[in-house]
């Protein structure tokens, strides 16, 4: 159960940041979330990044929404 905790945990506090971070509201960030998967690849890719630092993650998560932005209009 600890391990849900700490993922739950770190997905919200990095959606925090990346709301501040770019000036959003929940609402804007759901709706990127549903468009780009952020808080699924948070899941997934906890081991790795929970160690990472938030700043590390934002940059993360700001490349691969600018590459899947990318993708989709190569189309």
């Amino acid at each position: 159960m600890t391990g849900i905790n700490n993922r739950v945990y770190l997905q919200v506090m990095i959606a925090h940041k990346y709301m501040k971070k770019h000036g959003l509201s929940p609402e804007q960030f759901l709706e990127l979330d549903e468009r780009y998967g952020i808080l699924h690849f948070l899941d997934i890719g906890y081991e790795p990044y929970h160690l990472t630092g938030s700043d590390g993650i934002l940059a993360e998560i700001e490349e691969i929404i600018a590459e899947q932005k990318a993708a989709s209009t190569a189309v």
